[in-house]
């Protein structure tokens, strides 16, 4: 399907009064960010727009669902954010996998399944591209909206931590701020703010870590079990993808959480000389070269074999 212009994308959105906004499941700051951002951005110029997503969005982005209203309508534009592959869809989002007219994304991996796509994958996040959006149609987002674009920016860069930064990053950074983006309590929510509940959860993880290849492959494990004893919301995983990176030596980390139906979400982190979107590709997922995820539906010690034989095969590579 052909990739077009962020102007053509500006344009097609325009012309329609009707847009749905899908994003992935289990859905992250960015898709989040996007999803909520985009609609609000739409919906202050006169047009009907609704986020959807599979899953519940986590309550940790109450600040941006709480009172947004939702709003029923027959889809004139269907357009997908932050989403590199349609197997990413789930319940009421995967009815409309085969109708998604446009897609705006930053992954690599995207598989060119809409109708008209704009990707750059050189961005840090979808969030910098619906900033960059926003501008070609001449909308000045208000604060909340702002604020939607900027939890985007900043989860997918670690709070601009991540080799993905770029100068561009800050720059929008900057402009949301100065639209009224609460930088300082977006980032003390998304990084600085752990319930109880949350860090029971992460010392239950870090009993199951395991290390290969001299240390330079780790793995951690969160099943459903952990997540009922320690009582944590599905949106407090947010983050312990990167705990596995943070000790010494590790070049790649994963972390693989159980999920229904025998589906095991696996995120893999790497460091720059190897290609973590590569090694997910092999199980039909993808996304950037130092961060990316899939799915495997094996049994847990299947798919920890799985994966954990495919990072060891990529660093040996290396």
């Amino acid at each position: 399907m052909p990739r077009i212009t962020l102007e053509k994308a500006a344009e097609m959105l325009l012309k329609n009064d009707r847009v749905l906004i899908l994003m992935h499941k289990s859905p992250d700051g960015d898709a989040v960010g996007c999803g909520y951002g985009l609609a609000m951005a739409l919906r202050s110029i006169g047009k009907k727009a609704q986020p959807l997503c599979g899953d519940e969005i986590p309550k940790m982005y109450s600040y941006l669902t709480d009172g947004f209203e939702v709003q029923e309508f027959e889809p004139g534009l269907i357009v997908s954010v932050d989403l590199a592959t349609t197997d990413l869809l789930n319940g009421k989002a995967l009815e409309y996998k085969d109708k998604i007219e446009l897609c705006i994304d930053h992954h690599g991996s995207n598989t060119d399944y809409a109708q008209y796509s704009y990707v750059d994958g050189k961005s840090a996040s979808c969030a910098e591209i619906i900033k960059e959006l926003l501008d070609k149609m001449g909308i000045v987002p208000d604060k909340l909206t702002a604020d939607a674009i900027f939890t985007g920016v900043c989860t997918d860069t670690g709070s601009f931590k991540f080799s993905n930064v770029t100068p561009k990053t800050h720059r929008i950074a900057a402009d949301l701020m100065e639209l009224g983006a609460d930088s300082t309590e977006i980032s003390r929510i998304m990084f600085d703010c752990k319930s109880r509940n949350k860090v029971e959860l992460e010392r239950m993880i870090l009993d199951t870590i395991e290390f290969s290849s001299d240390g330079r492959v780790a793995f951690v494990c969160i099943t459903k079990e952990m997540m009922d004893k320690s009582g944590a919301d599905k949106g407090e995983t947010e983050g312990i993808a990167g705990l596995t990176k943070q000790i010494e030596g590790v070049k790649i980390g994963i972390t693989m959480k159980e999920k229904e139906n025998g589906e095991f979400r696996i995120s893999v982190r790497s460091s720059s000389d190897i290609d973590a979107s590569a090694i997910c590709s092999q199980f039909g997922g993808g996304g950037h070269k130092a961060a990316a995820g899939c799915s495997i539906y094996k049994s847990l010690q299947e798919a920890k074999d799985a994966i954990m034989t495919a990072c060891i095969n990529a660093l040996e590579d290396s």
